[in-house]
């Protein structure tokens, strides 16, 4: 089973664009991170720059809207992610646990949807474009 955990880190509320984690709070991640490796379950992971530093794409009446960050409406702004590969819910669980986090953090432990969790019906519909794209 894979399971994305997302990083929501309370210090990108207010970040600036220029906002560098604690070099204490790194080196703690990469041992984190290393230690995933080492069980075999780490499939990717990536830190996000601040929110200030980006834009979103927003959709209302078929007409795409981009606003530029910081978002001060947002209450949750993603960090960053880790993509494991676990055998369970509870497992994913027990490594989001163990991560460097600091006070106000969170870290939202999500599975992956496969393909063959969704019935027939979904699947089929799913697989039409590749079909097409192959003609």
């Amino acid at each position: 089973m894979r399971f994305m955990m997302l990083v929501i880190p309370k210090a990108y509320e207010k970040a600036p664009a220029d906002f560098v984690p604690p070099a204490d709070l790194v080196a703690k991640m990469a041992k984190y991170n290393e230690s995933l490796t080492k069980a075999g379950v780490l499939l990717g992971l990536d830190g996000l720059h601040p929110p200030a530093k980006g834009v979103r794409v927003s959709f209302s009446g078929g007409k795409p809207k981009v606003t530029e960050g910081p978002f001060t409406e947002a209450k949750e702004l993603l960090g960053g992610y880790w993509m494991i590969q676990v055998k369970s819910r509870d497992e994913a669980i027990e490594w989001a646990k163990r991560a460097p986090m600091l006070d106000g953090d969170v870290i939202e432990v999500r599975q992956v949807q496969e393909l063959s969790d969704f019935p027939p019906d979904v699947q089929k519909a799913a697989s039409q474009p590749a079909a097409t794209a192959k003609r």
